[in-house]
């Protein structure tokens, strides 16, 4: 049985998670894109955010981080992760009736400092 510091720690985690994918819904719907999907999965893993953007379809990887000791957020996607994200976007295109000319990748890095405004990065066509 996990330690009650740990399970709060995974708590306070998950929550972090939870609020920066909110924030990041707001800023790509307050930047014009529609967003069609949210934390959709399959036994390959989750797709965070699948939206439309214009003719492109975007697949956005948000990460959200409360400080930068290991850089911004966005540089947490790593090539495993990138590679991980494409396999996951063929199985949501298998799954949907979406087509679109377009196919994009973008990572939204969601900053929550302990003080201070929350800050969003949205990096369009990132990989």
């Amino acid at each position: 049985m996990p330690s009650p510091r740990r399970t709060q720690s995974a708590d306070h985690r998950a929550a972090l998670g939870a609020y920066g994918e909110r924030v990041a819904v707001r800023a790509l719907t307050d930047a014009g894109l529609l967003v069609l999907d949210r934390n959709w999965r399959c036994r390959g893993g989750e797709l965070d955010v699948v939206a439309r953007d214009g003719d492109a379809l975007v697949f956005c990887e948000v990460k959200t981080r409360t400080g930068t000791g290991f850089g911004p957020p966005a540089e947490a996607v790593t090539a495993d992760k990138r590679r991980r994200l494409r396999v996951l976007a063929s199985a949501w295109l298998a799954a949907h009736d979406h087509h679109a000319p377009d196919l994009r990748f973008d990572v939204v890095g969601v900053h929550v400092p302990p003080t201070g405004p929350v800050r969003v990065t949205h990096l369009r066509n990132a990989f």
